[in-house]
């Protein structure tokens, strides 16, 4: 379940993930940083799971974790609009973009889209999300992700290769976004496999932020 702090309980819209924004991350597997535009793909609303509890399908693979900050839009966005920036932005959080490696590979091969590797259920974990109300204009974050209390990777959204305002305005061009849509931007290199009943931390260090989950 989505949740904003202070609110409770939120709708969930479009989730739109942000591949290959960091260029670290797509140098270790091997895959050309983007250039010209951001790398798309979307994960279906039902794929949201509480940080400790809901439901995994397990049976698809070895599941690798990518911890990224996600935004939520919070007003509508028509395509075309002017209005792309962090104004449109109305809660900001950590999530894991759960992915079958092998599948994804598997597909990416053949040339075939990835739905089925990053849209399963459970596997968009999300935090409780914090209200950009709340940050004073802050536009950059900084994030450290751990498994079994193993640090496996340091984030720092300054070193996205396509920053908030710039996935809005491209994702705008294209669709008419909507309160409630997800944004997962991109995860940074260290990414790596998360079994069945492990645990793990996402924690945002400004303002600072650790939530604690378990797959």
């Amino acid at each position: 379940m989505l949740t904003i702090e202070g609110l409770g309980p939120a709708a969930v819209g479009t989730i739109y993930g942000i591949g290959r924004n960091y260029a670290d991350h797509a140098k270790e597997l091997g895959n050309a940083p983007p250039k010209s535009e951001p790398v798309v793909f979307l994960k279906a609303a039902s794929s949201i799971r509480a940080l400790a509890n809901g439901a995994v399908a397990f049976n698809v693979g070895e599941i690798h974790y990518e911890a990224e900050l996600v935004v939520r839009v919070g007003q509508t966005v028509p395509m075309g609009s002017a209005i792309t920036g962090w104004s449109a932005i109305d809660a900001v959080g950590l999530g894991l973009d759960l992915t079958i490696r092998e599948k994804q590979n598997e597909l990416k091969s053949k040339g075939l889209p990835w739905t089925l590797a990053k849209s399963f259920s459970g596997s968009s974990i999300v935090s409780p999300l914090i209200r950009t109300s709340e940050l004073n204009g802050q536009d950059f974050f900084k994030f450290n992700f751990f498994v079994e209390d193993e640090l496996k990777q340091i984030g720092d959204t300054r070193q996205m290769l396509f920053d908030v305002p710039t996935l809005l305005a491209f994702l705008a061009t294209f669709n008419t976004l909507l309160p409630g849509d997800l944004i997962f931007t991109g995860t940074p290199a260290g990414v790596g496999p998360l079994r069945k009943g492990q645990k793990f931390i996402l924690e945002l260090l400004e303002p600072h932020r650790r939530w604690e989950g378990k797959l």
